[in-house]
């Protein structure tokens, strides 16, 4: 970096420029990590690659860049379990496929219970996992203990760990290397990446997509549309005439000053609504749950930051000393059952990968591979057919409340 900055020289180019063309077998709206994904699988599985992806800004600007980071697959429906746990294993090995250092942190992730209620669920949730093949257990204090030592398990604090749901292959990830590892890979099978992009209106004649219109005049002609969005993919998909059951809520997240390293796994409170990890650069990541009031805003508020503060120091007090130096708020669509809407709609060619919460990075990978395979078979892959925008009206809703890490 010092070099580059002394020297003038410039750095190696990730993905290229293009001019747009006048038409593309498929267009992806969004340049986050499920649009990114699903141009990549198209073309790297599919060898559709005739793609375009339209970002409004530039990519990962969104929910991609703005989320903790956290990746997990302890999940509380069956359905939702192989999902994820899927989702996981894709990460595991995203370095070697993309040959892009995305710094994948397999680190464990732990859920503590502070009352007995949620031992009972906890226990739960561990044989629904196992039941999937997913690593998961509940753990007591002393084991919780050992593998948090700056953690307060004392019988005397006002919130006691009564115990954990321990999930080995949970762990954080560089949301921005996997953006730009996503970029490259699709780059490198002739997808176009259109940054500071913006759709402003989807063609729909006969009931099929037939082409979109962006902020610059252009019209794109294209049989397949993608709502790849985050925070805004009611107002896409509102452009094709299809509603859906989305309404969004800011959810904010803040970082401390680094410090020497000190925190192994990541620790997620459900009673406390708070999760905390720490990066490989030493700053600690705090996350809360969702605003109350829904918005379109990404600010971040002082009363957040005093209360997660002091979330966080119920937990370890120790941490007293520490200053915040930053905080922000990202967008989370949020469906009726806190499950992703994905697959086709009632207008031909216009597909949706949407409604994902708060869940919605650690799906990335998963979603554009399954994305891709819907769209090139022209049918939902089983794998997401549980999350159809059918499933509202047939009354076939997915439950994943429960399996926040915080209350939304």
């Amino acid at each position: 970096m010092l070099q580059h900055g002394l020297s003038g020289a410039d750095w190696p180019v990730t993905f290229r420029s293009h001019p747009k063309r006048d038409s593309y077998d498929v267009v992806i709206v969004g340049g986050g990590v499920h649009g990114l994904a699903t141009a990549y699988y198209l073309a790297a599985n599919h060898g559709i690659r005739n793609v375009a992806v339209l970002e409004k800004s530039y990519i990962g600007s969104g929910g991609s860049g703005r989320n903790t980071a956290i990746l997990r697959s302890n999940y509380l429906t069956p359905e939702g379990v192989r999902f994820y746990d899927r989702s996981v294993k894709l990460y595991e090995h995203l370095a070697a496929e993309l040959n892009f250092n995305v710094m994948f942190s397999q680190r464990g992730h732990l859920t503590l219970a502070h009352n007995d209620a949620s031992l009972r669920t906890m226990r739960w949730r561990t044989e629904v996992n196992k039941l999937q093949g997913v690593d998961s257990e509940v753990i007591g204090p002393d084991e919780v203990k050992k593998l948090v030592p700056y953690l307060d398990t004392s019988s005397t604090t006002r919130y006691p760990v009564l115990g954990a749901l321990y999930h080995p292959p949970g762990g954080i990830i560089r949301h921005d290397a996997v953006v730009w590892g996503y970029a490259r890979g699709a780059d490198a099978h002739g997808v176009h990446i259109h940054q500071k992009t913006e759709v402003v209106g989807i063609d729909v004649e006969g009931g099929r997509v037939t082409g979109v219109r962006t902020d610059d005049g252009h019209r794109i002609a294209t049989p397949v549309v993608v709502n790849c969005t985050a925070g805004w993919s009611t107002l896409i998909s509102d452009m094709a005439g299809v509603s859906m059951p989305v309404q969004t809520f800011p959810l904010q997240a803040a970082v401390t000053e680094p410090v020497k390293p000190f925190l192994d796994t990541v620790i997620v409170s459900g009673t406390l609504h708070v999760y905390v990890s720490q990066t490989d650069r030493g700053e600690l990541v705090f996350g809360a749950s969702v605003d109350p009031f829904a918005s379109y805003s990404t600010r971040g508020s002082l009363e957040f930051a005093e209360g997660v503060a002091g979330h966080v120091l119920e937990l370890m007090p120790a941490l007293s000393k520490m200053r915040l130096l930053r905080q922000w708020a990202g967008l989370c669509d949020m469906t009726p059952d806190y499950s992703p809407i994905m697959g086709p709609t009632p207008v031909g060619g216009f597909y949706v990968d949407v409604g994902w919460g708060t869940y919605g990075f650690k799906a990335g990978p998963v979603s554009g591979e399954a994305m891709a395979d819907c769209i090139a078979n022209e049918r939902p892959p089983e794998i997401i057919s549980a999350f159809g925008l059918d499933r509202f009206e047939a009354g076939r809703l997915v439950g994943e409340k429960g399996a926040a890490a915080v209350g939304h």
